[in-house]
Formats: C-alpha cells, sequence, structure tokens
C-alpha cells in the first residue's frame, strides 16, 4: 500500500520526534494552560482549476502553484498531566499565511486562513537538566480553511478570476518537538519554544469566479511553525516542611541495630546487594530479643510529593516481604513511607541523590 505523501511525511516525523522518549519524565501533576504564538509557512501546494458548466477555457487552464509569502500562528491550549511525564490536552489555533499563484501563464494571491481544533498527547523528558525539559507530542483533529482577498489571472491575463471566500474542512494531524524552561521565580510556570509540523488529510476545493466559470482545487496543507509561548500548571507541589527542632537530649537508649537498602532512581527493585543485607538483618534479628522490626522507605527530592511519598512505601513494603521471604515473621514487622522527607543528605528539591533512595531496617 502506498500511503500519501502528506500522510508519510507526519509519521515520519513524529517518528523522529519520538526518538528521544527513552529519557526520564518531568512529571507534571494535574490541571494546566498553554498560550503560544509563533511563525508559520506552508509548503508549497498545486493549484488547479477545472471548468463548470457549458463555459470552456479560451487558452491555457489553470495550473499553477500556490508558495508561501509567510505569516503567523496562535494556539491556546488546556490540558492534564498525569505526574509520569505524560499529558494530554485539547488545543485550538488559528493560522493567517500569505500566499502567492504562479504557473501556466496564471499569477495572482491571497490569504490562507485556518482555525484548527487537535487532541495533543505529549511526554516531558528528564534529561538531568532543572532548567530546561524536552518534549515530544503528536494529535489530531479538524480543520476550516478559507482562502480570501484570492484573486488572479491565467490565459496570460485574459481571463480574471477570483475565489470566494467559502470555507473548506479537512482532518489533519500534527507532530511536535519542543523545550520548556520553568521561571524559578513563578511556581508552576514555564516558557516554551516548539516546532510543529501539521498536515491536513486532503485536498480542498474552492468556488471560484470568471466569465469561463471554474472551480479551484487546492493540494493537502502542510505548516511548518516555530512557536514561542507559556504554559501554568495551576497545581504545584507545596515545598516539603522544615525539619522538626531537635528534642531536648535525654539518655540514650541502648542502640538499635541499623540496615540500609539503597534503590536505583525511581524503582523499588531489589538488588542483588539489597537482598544481601536483608538477609544479614534477618539473621540478626533471630539472635536478638526484640519488640519490632521497623522498615522506613524513602526517596530523593526529584518528582512531586505526592509520587515521592507512593514511591517510598512501595520500597518499603519489597523490603519487608523480602524480610518475611527469609523468615522475620510478619507480625514484627511496622512498614512506613516518608517519601522524600527525613534526607540523609541535604537537598534543595529536584535533585537525584542516590544516599536519599533508601530503605532503614531497624531492629528494636
Amino acid at each position: 500500500m502506498e500511503w500519501p505523501v502528506n500522510i508519510r511525511t507526519f509519521l515520519a516525523t513524529v517518528g523522529v520526534l519520538a526518538l528521544p522518549t527513552a529519557a526520564l519524565a518531568q512529571p507534571i501533576d494535574g490541571l494546566y494552560l498553554g498560550l503560544g504564538a509563533g511563525y508559520n509557512s506552508l509548503a508549497r501546494q498545486s493549484f488547479t482549476g477545472s471548468q463548470v458548466g457549458p463555459y470552456t477555457f479560451p487558452g491555457q487552464p489553470v495550473n499553477a502553484n500556490l508558495q508561501s509569502n509567510g505569516g503567523w500562528v496562535v494556539p491556546a491550549s488546556v490540558g492534564y498531566g498525569f505526574g509520569n511525564g505524560f499529558r494530554i490536552e485539547l488545543e485550538g489555533g488559528y493560522r493567517h499565511t500569505e500566499q502567492h499563484l504562479g504557473g501556466t501563464a496564471t499569477v495572482g494571491s491571497g490569504t490562507n486562513q485556518t482555525i484548527d481544533v487537535m487532541v495533543n498527547a505529549f511526554y516531558d523528558i528528564d534529561v538531568g537538566l532543572p532548567w530546561m525539559y524536552p518534549y515530544v507530542g503528536a494529535g489530531a483533529g479538524y480543520t476550516w480553511t478559507s482562502l480570501t482577498s484570492f484573486s488572479g489571472t491565467f490565459d496570460s491575463g485574459r481571463v480574471p478570476f477570483n475565489v470566494s471566500n467559502h470555507t473548506e474542512n479537512s482532518g489533519a494531524a500534527q507532530g511536535i518537538l519542543g523545550l520548556s524552561f520553568p521561571i524559578s521565580g513563578v511556581p508552576g510556570l514555564s516558557a516554551t519554544a516548539e516546532f510543529r509540523y501539521m498536515a491536513t488529510f486532503g485536498n480542498e476545493t474552492f468556488n471560484a469566479q470568471s466569465r469561463t466559470g471554474i472551480s479551484a482545487t487546492v493540494q493537502y496543507q502542510a505548516n511548518f511553525s516555530g512557536l514561542l509561548g507559556l504554559r501554568y500548571a495551576l497545581y504545584t507541589p507545596p515545598p516539603p516542611p522544615p525539619p522538626a527542632p531537635a528534642p531536648v537530649a535525654a539518655p540514650a537508649p541502648a542502640p538499635a541495630r541499623t540496615y540500609l537498602v539503597f534503590f536505583d532512581w525511581d524503582k523499588a527493585d531489589l538488588t542483588e546487594r539489597a537482598r544481601q543485607i536483608i538477609a544479614e538483618a534477618a539473621q540478626n534479628a533471630s539472635r536478638v530479643q526484640l519488640t519490632r522490626i521497623e522498615v522506613n522507605g524513602y526517596t530523593d527530592t526529584s518528582g512531586t510529593a505526592k509520587y515521592n511519598m507512593g514511591l517510598s512505601i512501595r520500597r518499603a513494603k519489597a523490603v519487608a516481604a523480602e524480610l518475611v521471604k527469609d523468615g522475620v515473621p510478619a507480625n514484627e514487622i511496622v512498614t512506613q513511607g516518608f517519601g522524600d522527607t527525613h534526607l540523609l543528605v541535604p537537598t534543595g528539591p529536584g535533585v537525584r541523590e542516590p544516599q536519599n533512595r533508601r530503605v532503614e531496617i531497624i531492629l528494636k
């Protein structure tokens, strides 16, 4: 099966844009708003005229190319982030592009105005730079296009024509490659820079008026756009509370035996070294008199507070399950998650610190 050229171009663009997604995600959690503006250019389109009614062309028919003189585009969107790098949004956009007509004994010019409504899906990427996050996206939707103030002549200037200002519609899809730059002074606000490719799926036919009577068929649109914009997340997690003041010193009890189990970033899987440490803790638990075993999970400060709390609980449960497997009675184990609080190595927000991605096993 041979794909239409605009579909093949769109699929190839989306494939190239999706390559960086092996990196890790920047979590955006909840509703957000977006607004952008920038430059729009249309790829060259074929423009053909066909006979209408009993008329005949006195000379050469309309057979020309539409070329872009450049224009502008303004999209606005409302979206929702799922906290794991994925987000979806509903977008409305307006494109205004000047075009000129040239070809076989044909000249003319006018304006292409396109309104689109798209549903987009995105993946935000963490490349280890807190000031910049790339993202990729793709969308599908519908467009409404008008050729306005469009007139010209064909047959070497002997036959004038004018395209009437009615609107044609078509399905469309787009691929998006962007960068976001968090603005530290305003939590939730980011500046964005994007490149977009948007293509319609079919040709469009517009009524044209001339003494010969013609209709004008315009090839599918292929829009290339560069945009700058702003994105604002309506919810941003609050910073962690400051640590509680140290209590007044009291006579120290007998030191508890503590074991530390460390984890890879954003993981709750046990490494081989982690299983060895847990097995050692289980063996020592059988040799001393205990009242309980505390298994406390923690994370570093990358990610949202809500996500980190769930991750710390999953880590603690994984360690507790391994202790039970190694012979420790389940009723002696107390499992807790503390998220990104009680850091072993104090850091600011958004820092991947390996020493803070841990579970503490405390024998009491």
